[in-house]
């Protein structure tokens, strides 16, 4: 059996460079929370807002519509899951009467 072996170079510049982007990363998060008083909520808040996945929303007829968006989303899947747990339920339910019916 052939085993593998890596040169000191190159393992020494793998740690070096996971050295340096985490230094990096442990920077920004630093700078970041710093920017934001210390607050860990609030620079996720802030995260989501730059890239989109949230957005502000100024009156409450904007909050209105998001929360009925999310409303209409959960019915879906809701009328989408209900059927199939049913179809699920009453098919193991068939199963076990006509095994209780064949043994009596």
């Amino acid at each position: 059996m052939r085993t593998h072996t890596t040169s000191n170079k190159i393992t020494f510049a793998m740690v070096t460079l996971g050295a340096f982007f985490g230094l990096w990363a442990m920077a920004v998060l630093v700078a970041g929370l710093h920017r934001v008083n210390w607050q860990v909520t609030e620079l996720i808040r802030h995260y989501l807002v730059a890239s989109g996945m949230i957005t502000p929303m100024h009156t409450v007829v904007d909050f209105y519509t998001h929360i009925k968006g999310i409303e209409y989303l959960i019915c879906v899947a809701f009328f989408v899951a209900f059927p199939m747990f049913y179809k699920y339920v009453e098919k193991s339910d068939s199963q076990t009467r006509a095994t209780v019916q064949a043994k009596q």
